[in-house]
């Protein structure tokens, strides 16, 4: 699921879905109560919360001990006091919560009792059984915690947007187009494929390579509006994109 990476929109220019976007949401809300800075927070948190989770396991910590504290954390992190400890220079939201995550974790060291963290709150619902059995199932990885993290983000990202492509097309009717198609978001398949396609679907090539075209183009820009809600201006969106795309390539 490797998107094009030249970008779709012209450079020098705000595009326009990147208005409001989650993590510039949270940054501009500065010191003053914002109910819509704290949604825009939980959203990120409830949607890239399992690469942190991964990065507690490889931290040392066991499954109950890395659920526990992976919970404790976006306790700390969603209290009402939090966004005034929130700077503009804090930059992309993967990085501030990685540095936020270590931050946490160190304080915790000393702490020997798992069942009194949290303090019984659940702010976000954290699938913790799928979480540990995804963990499982992944290859064991030579990468530091670190470059694990960001590389299980990466990940995380795209998947969101294929998500949200195959949220387009089913509600468009066409689920069936895209489970055949999607295979050509992924790398490694070309215009050669669609002959053998088109006769299993009854279309022609041509239609066929316009409906992938289409496809890919809308994945792309879905890419790019996820990067967006986790950086803070519309000029970091390129450096994130090529960031993104080397850590995977790794």
């Amino acid at each position: 699921m490797s998107p094009d990476q030249h970008s779709t929109e012209t450079h020098g220019e705000t595009p326009k879905w990147f208005t409001a976007t989650h993590w510039s949401v949270v940054l501009t809300a500065g010191q003053s109560a914002s109910p819509e800075a704290d949604i825009a927070l939980e959203k990120l948190c409830r949607t890239y919360w399992y690469p942190l989770y991964a990065y507690v396991r490889r931290e040392g910590h066991s499954p109950h001990d890395a659920q526990d504290l992976t919970q404790e954390f976006f306790a700390r992190l969603l209290e009402k006091n939090f966004l005034g400890s929130v700077q503009p220079d804090k930059g992309k939201f993967r990085s501030f919560l990685l540095a936020s995550l270590n931050h946490f974790l160190a304080n915790e060291r000393d702490r020997a009792h798992a069942a009194k963290r949290g303090g019984g709150k659940a702010l976000i619902s954290l699938d913790e059984q799928t979480a540990e059995d995804l963990y499982r199932l992944q290859p064991a990885s030579n990468l530091s915690p670190e470059k694990d993290f960001e590389k299980r983000w990466a990940i995380t990202l795209l998947e969101q947007a294929f998500a949200r492509v195959r949220e387009e097309f089913v509600a468009a009717g066409k689920s069936r187009i895209f489970e055949q198609l999607k295979v050509f978001l992924a790398d490694g398949t070309d215009s050669g494929d669609y002959a053998a396609l088109a006769a299993e679907m009854g279309m022609t090539a041509n239609t066929i390579a316009a409906t992938v075209h289409r496809l890919r183009q809308r994945y792309r820009e879905l890419v790019r509006a996820e990067i967006a809600n986790t950086v803070a201006s519309s000029e970091e969106i390129e450096d994130e994109m090529h960031h993104l795309f080397s850590v995977l390539a790794h």
